[in-house]
């Protein structure tokens, strides 16, 4: 049930976006189990510099002018290895589909109690 927010620079092609998609929502499959069919995501573009903002180095790592922050807002319960997988499928699908540098992914997990989700008509199956 994750939600995912991607926000990438402006000027790429639906290709590029649809590489960031699906390699999230690989990741997503494989370290989280999810579905295949549980697939909630927002992908937009913004300007790098004016609607993306970031340090060029932080914690020692150098970012360049691909950056795509990645969000994601999913139910309470994984591992910490679980997240650790995650955050590795994800750079590397992003970087083999998408060829975006492994260190200009940014990614943020939120964690939610499972009743906090409505997928439609207001229902709260999880609750």
């Amino acid at each position: 049930m994750p939600l995912v927010r991607i926000s990438h620079p402006s000027g790429k092609t639906d290709e590029y976006a649809n590489a960031l998609s699906n390699g999230v929502h690989t990741a997503l499959i494989q370290a989280f189990g999810i579905p295949e069919d549980d697939y909630f995501q927002i992908v937009t573009e913004h300007l790098t510099g004016k609607e993306l903002r970031y340090p060029e180095s932080f914690l020692e790592i150098e970012h360049g002018k691909e950056v795509v922050f990645i969000q994601i807002t999913a139910a309470e319960g994984r591992s910490v290895d679980q997240k650790k997988a995650l955050y590795r499928m994800i750079v590397e699908q992003l970087h083999k589909y998408a060829d975006v540098p492994r260190s200009d992914v940014i990614i943020n997990l939120l964690e939610t109690k499972r009743e906090n989700w409505s997928f439609g008509n207001g229902d709260a199956p999880f609750a």
